[in-house]
């Protein structure tokens, strides 16, 4: 049996990047840059303006109220998406709309709001003063043409969309998503709108694996069940090079017909198969045929933690990313905690941020590795260390936030 630390330097010691791909920009989102962005234009393109009314000349509206309004003549209308043929000379305006570009001779812009018109619109009375360059966005004023606006290595989120788009760069290259085959054994599971008959149970952990995939980026396929015996759980596993790595769930541990660990042995190479952790001590890692293969515990709490602690980092690194940790802090536990000192724990729990800026954690609900509503209401797993078993009301613990990114506070 060996540590949580050994497993973890273990599974992610022979792992690579996958290679690049072009993805559409909208499709980027959440992926690892493999290049940088460069700008093929100036952001802004042209000197616009920030508000809809009036690009005059600050000169003739410096002492503008309204008390005192400053008549000027509307030379042109300029809405979005035109451009100005019309200068605007001394005592002239024009009617410029948000977006537009600045007519030359202009130097401010004064918002509607602070304005009215005469004469059908010909006149503009303005009835605020501005500053020189008031609701002028300047040309270049966010990217220059030439610079990089995104480095390669940065996770593309919303904004960066926006930005891919507005400087052309259609189809940026990132990170492959790594392709991860899901297979549960047993001979107890039917399908999810099977209704369960004698002995049977619904086949929960393929779509909470998926889940977990989706969640850290990659591309789930969940394969047919593996049933309980030998031939059956190779030609399933045997599939593993078909993809970039593949989860198992369930046939790990000591039974009868818990035959993953001997089927592993057979067609690939197995690194460890105990970690002193719980839940989920029997945690099996090795290689088929080059793909990286994980046999992770049949009971559904067990299976998603170590899928938390082992898989998700595995993940993570093969698509591009460098952050592969979740946030942590400590708590101060709300209750008592009893527990075995042979091994460490994971509990399912909750932390609440209190008004000092400090967290207190209590646990989610029932710890049994068979229970799911307990890891659905937590945010974060609840680390007791190894050579003690109990933790009293008051005493602090680290807390795993599982409902936040990596690199994330």
């Amino acid at each position: 049996m060996i540590t949580v630390e050994e497993a973890r330097a273990t599974v992610l010691a022979g792992i690579g990047v996958l290679e690049p791909e072009r993805v559409s920009a909208l499709e980027s989102i959440g992926r690892v840059l493999a290049a940088d962005i460069v700008s093929d234009i100036d952001v802004a393109p042209f000197d616009n303006s920030a508000m809809d009314g009036y690009a005059v000349r600050f000169a003739d509206v410096a002492n503008a109220s309204e008390d005192a309004p400053v008549r000027l003549r509307v030379v042109e209308h300029v809405p979005a998406g035109a451009f100005p043929a019309m200068p605007v000379g001394p005592g002239e305006a024009t009617r410029i709309m948000t977006g537009a570009p600045v007519p030359e001779g202009a130097d401010a812009v004064v918002m509607v709001e602070r304005t009215a018109e005469e004469e059908d619109g010909a006149v503009a009375v303005i009835m605020a003063s501005v500053r020189e360059g008031e609701n002028i966005r300047r040309k270049a004023e966010d990217v220059r043409r030439g610079e990089v606006v995104l480095a390669a290595g940065e996770v593309v989120g919303p904004a960066a969309v926006g930005l891919l788009a507005a400087v052309g760069a259609a189809q940026p290259l990132v990170y492959r998503k790594p392709r991860v085959a899901i297979v549960a054994t047993g001979d107890e599971l039917v399908a999810i709108d099977e209704y369960p008959g004698p002995g049977k149970i619904r086949n929960s952990n393929s779509y909470s694996l998926a889940a977990q995939v989706l969640d850290a980026g990659g591309e789930p396929v969940v394969l047919d069940v593996a049933r309980d015996n030998f031939d059956d759980t190779v030609a399933i596993l045997s599939r593993a090079p078909e993809f970039d790595l593949m989860v198992s769930t369930g046939g790990v541990s000591m039974g009868d017909y818990d035959v993953v660990k001997d089927v592993l042995e057979r067609i690939g190479t197995m690194d460890f198969w105990k970690v002193a952790m719980r839940p989920g001590a029997p945690q099996t890692h090795g290689t088929i045929g080059g793909t990286p293969f994980f046999g992770l515990p049949g009971n559904p709490t067990s299976t998603m933690v170590g899928f938390e602690l082992f898989v998700r980092p595995v993940v993570l690194k093969m698509a591009g990313h460098t952050a592969l940790d979740r946030p942590r802090h400590t708590a101060v536990l709300a209750h008592d905690v009893k527990k075995k000192p042979d091994r460490r724990y994971f509990l399912r729990a909750r932390a609440t941020r209190q008004s000092d800026g400090t967290y207190v954690a209590a646990l989610s609900g029932a710890q049994s590795s068979a229970m799911l509503t307990s890891m659905h209401h937590a945010n974060c797993l609840l680390v007791l260390p190894e050579g003690e078993s109990f933790f009293p009301a008051g005493a602090t613990a680290e807390c795993i936030r599982i409902d936040r990114k990596e690199g994330s506070e």
